[in-house]
């Protein structure tokens, strides 16, 4: 005779977290990515509000996070609809603004973080 096996608490919060996820919506899932990846690619461009967080300017990793961004809003703007792309592409557009301002020299046209699916950035 085999032992019953009895769910351990990490299988059970695995499990309330699955059903937590089933019930959010695709949008507010793409959305919160892409505010994760908005507030990350800020600080990396030195956008932060106090001194110490401006101290974590990375250009290098500000260009990927952009760029991340910018494919997801890209690809995700048919499936959540103008009134949340809106915004997302706003926000993109400002990214790359002050990605731009914060460059020694400014990149080739189309090679700046997003504009490979964006388009020009000016």
């Amino acid at each position: 005779m085999t032992e019953q096996q009895h769910p351990t608490p990490e299988d059970e919060l695995a499990a309330q977290a699955l059903r937590d996820i089933a019930d959010v919506a695709a949008v507010e899932i793409i959305t919160s990515s892409c505010v994760h990846l908005m507030s990350a690619a800020a600080v990396k461009v030195g956008l932060g509000e106090d001194e110490e967080e401006a101290g974590h300017k990375d250009l290098s990793e500000a260009r990927k996070l952009i760029t991340a961004l910018a494919g997801l809003v890209v690809a995700a703007a048919p499936e959540i609809g103008n009134e949340h792309a809106r915004s997302l592409r706003d926000g993109l557009r400002s990214l790359q603004l002050a990605f731009a301002e914060a460059l020694p020299f400014p990149d080739a046209p189309g090679e700046a973080p997003g504009e490979k699916w964006t388009g020009r950035v000016s």
